[in-house]
């Protein structure tokens, strides 16, 4: 047993959806959980740049002692090589789970990608996909708009704007007859209703969310790091701008209110502290 916290992060609110998961199949540990809000989105950024964040947002969590840390988010887990190579603890990233799953899932061995921008151009999934199976075709497509919505709570089934966004997005894979598409992006399962109901029955969607923390549920069983049975888990909550905002979109993703678990870090000044350390 281990009663250290796992600590989750991602560039805003998208990573709530590897925490609605945890909520679900990991209910006894204690979660520690960083949503960048003041600097999202990573997927428009350079690469230089999401190393920096990446690197920021995990120093941040170390400082809480977890056990394990979980990068829910697409652009990291695809480009921040270096910074999530130097992390000490158990480690989580999106991309492996989620293309395993994708592999398994698919029946016509097409498979779509859903991603930002910068997850898109690495070529992170379809390079995994294919060294898990060469006779798979993937088709990425780059979908930056799907972040604002999330982050601004454009998330409801029957938007119109949401709909015809999804719709435009979605139409490369829809002409390539994928069965399985994979959310990219751990804000994109939170438009999966839309995104199910434009590309019909016959299609798969991967929650790259869901995938992360079954990988991390293996992980912390296998290096008996659970926490006890019966144990309620804790979750805190921590963003770096807008914490009103933040707690009245997270209760509606979580479907639970988090507005006495939200609390804002400076992250500029936590810049300043680290690299002061540095020195």
């Amino acid at each position: 047993m281990d009663k250290r916290p796992v600590g989750v992060f991602d560039s805003g609110l998208g990573g709530l959806s590897a925490v609605k998961a945890m909520l679900r199949y990991l209910p006894e540990e204690d979660i520690v959980y960083f949503g960048d809000t003041g600097r999202v989105p990573y997927g428009t950024r350079s690469e230089k740049t999401i190393e920096l964040y990446a690197k920021e947002d995990i120093a941040f969590l170390e400082k809480f002692n977890c056990k394990l840390i979980m990068a829910a988010c697409g652009t990291v887990s695809s480009v921040a090589k270096e910074a999530m190579s130097h992390v000490k603890e158990p480690f989580v990233e999106v991309v492996t789970p989620a293309c395993a799953a994708a592999v398994k899932a698919t029946v016509n061995q097409r498979v779509g990608v859903m991603g930002t921008s910068a997850t898109i151009n690495s070529g992170s999934y379809e390079k995994e996909i294919k060294r898990r199976n060469p006779a798979i075709e993937v088709t990425g497509v780059s979908c930056p708009m799907l972040v604002s919505l999330v982050e601004n709570d454009w998330i409801d089934s029957d938007d119109k704007i949401a709909v015809e966004i999804i719709r435009r997005y979605i139409k490369p894979l829809m002409e390539k007859k994928v069965d399985t598409i994979i959310l990219g992006c751990t804000h994109f399962p939170h438009l999966a209703p839309i995104i199910s109901k434009v590309a019909g029955d016959g299609v798969q969607l991967i929650d790259t969310g869901y995938e992360a923390v079954m990988r991390a549920k293996s992980i912390l069983a296998e290096k008996d790091l659970m926490n006890e049975a019966g144990h309620k888990g804790v979750s805190k909550y921590y963003i770096s701008d807008r914490t009103q905002n933040f707690s009245d979109i997270a209760n509606t993703l979580l479907g639970t209110d988090i507005s006495d678990q939200a609390n804002f870090i400076d992250i500029n000044k936590f810049e300043l502290d680290l690299n002061e350390k540095d020195l």
